[in-house]
């Protein structure tokens, strides 16, 4: 579907730029925007190599772990029904994730979200198709955008000259807190319904 409406306005932009006879700034435009889009993903790719090799060495090093223990109360409570050597893996896994998420690497968290969500897959009860209370939330942290170092906003930043690219971060830091409270909240009272529901059947 968002296939289809870009496409449309993407025609219906060529359309009307031969029809105001400008097509020669759409062209110029594709140029320039091709040029730029090559320029930021050779910064970004920096950016996410960077911290994404930061993320290995603490892993390779242990700090990794050792974080994953240290957030052992946040997904105790977070993730009540992550219990039980079954469900290690899952925890570590969401544990570094969140670690990523926070200082703002959401493309270097990618890979271990989906570890995560293939841990909590192997952890949900035989013959569940539907997605767990744990998987829910886990998307719902995620989604809220969780991070208190937005280091891709200020790579975007500095890519298109802003004067301070940092002065992101204070807004970022409100609207993630005020974001993901609210992403807990909702996630915490559907966990709430959910065991009522298990234990009144």
């Amino acid at each position: 579907m968002i296939n289809k409406i870009f496409v449309g306005m993407l025609l219906i932009g060529i359309g009307a730029a031969v029809f105001l006879g400008n097509i020669k700034e759409v062209s110029l435009a594709f140029v320039d925007s091709s040029k730029e889009a090559v320029q930021l993903s050779i910064i970004m790719l920096g950016v996410v190599g960077m911290w994404t090799g930061i993320m290995k060495v603490a892993e390779e090093a242990g700090i990794a772990k050792s974080l994953a223990k240290a957030m052992g109360p946040v997904i105790r409570f977070l993730f009540p029904d992550l219990k039980g050597e079954k469900t290690e893996k899952a925890r570590y896994y969401i544990a570094e994730n969140m670690a990523a998420n926070v200082l703002g690497l959401g493309w270097a968290a990618t890979p271990t979200g989906l570890k995560a969500m293939e841990e909590l897959k192997k952890a949900a009860p035989a013959g569940t198709n539907a997605a767990t209370d744990s998987m829910c939330m886990f998307l719902l942290i995620n989604v809220s955008s969780l991070q208190l170092i937005p280091v891709n906003i200020i790579a975007y930043r500095s890519q298109y000259g802003a004067v301070n690219p940092t002065d992101i971060i204070l807004p970022a830091i409100i609207c993630t807190l005020i974001s993901t409270f609210a992403a807990v909240i909702y996630g915490k009272i559907k966990y709430k319904k959910a065991e009522y529901k298990r234990k009144k059947n």
